[in-house]
């Protein structure tokens, strides 16, 4: 029987953030970049960001039944082939992404880390040269914050969402750094998230999931953010780091 061991989680933030105009050149980077966009200010290049994407990517496009999922499907993953382009200097249309254990996308051989993250109206895109874990979610959308944090959060993250302000939004404070932290290590979203515990700057659990055990840092350091007033984006790696924020 697998006893589990502990884990450790750095939170920082939310502190508002304005991503800075889109870079040009070569995109080398020391520290992790994020590329934030809504997705109408990237509707005009739908038509440009399909015909990028290969077969898989294209079949999985078409097995949305609404057509705002197939689109905001497109422009993500055509954003992020265009940025992974010009960071390995290779077409974005011929670049051959892989797959993980749980369905992480890589470059095989290449060093370069990213990960991709969307959410009704905006899509981000993370680039680092380790392994990274991002994820961002808008206020604009429906969400039963209480019945959802009772099942996913531990009892002290319940309490601070009742205590907040706006519930939802501390709810989504916590929501991001929980996605960030299982997609930097690669297992993606599980049934026992109540077992990871975001709520203050320094956690300090107990895990016991036999692929989070197996797959994940001893700890982590998450950076939350706001982005206008609709937005929260958290990113997660295994150690500190800043943060370069991007318009695409």
């Amino acid at each position: 029987m697998n006893a589990g061991r502990s884990l450790i989680v750095h939170c920082i933030g939310p502190d508002p953030v304005r991503p800075g105009p889109t870079l040009t050149g070569s995109l080398s980077i020391a520290e992790p970049q994020a590329w934030f966009a809504t997705l109408s200010s990237i509707r005009g290049r739908l038509d440009r960001y399909r015909a990028l994407l290969d077969p898989e990517e294209l079949a999985r496009a078409g097995r949305f039944r609404l057509a705002t999922d197939r689109e905001r499907y497109i422009l993500g993953h055509g954003l992020l082939r265009v940025l992974l382009g010009h960071q390995i200097s290779c077409s974005p249309g011929e670049l051959v992404l892989g797959r993980g254990e749980f369905g992480k996308p890589f470059i095989e051989g290449h060093p370069v880390h990213f990960n991709l993250s969307d959410t009704k109206d905006a899509v981000l895109v993370a680039i680092s040269p380790y392994p990274i874990g991002a994820d961002v979610e808008t206020m604009n959308r429906n969400t039963d914050h209480e019945r959802v944090a009772g099942h996913y959060f531990t009892p002290q993250e319940v309490e601070s969402i009742s205590e907040a302000a706006d519930g939802k939004r501390r709810f989504l404070e916590l929501w991001t750094r929980k996605e960030a932290v299982l997609k930097a290590c690669g297992v993606g979203l599980m049934d026992d998230l109540h077992s990871l515990n975001v709520g203050g700057t320094f956690n300090k659990m107990m895990i016991s999931h036999p692929d989070f055990v197996r797959l994940a840092g001893m700890e982590y350091h998450v950076r939350t953010a706001s982005v206008g007033p609709d937005h929260l984006v958290s990113l997660a790696a295994e150690v500190p780091f800043d943060v370069q924020w991007i318009e695409a």
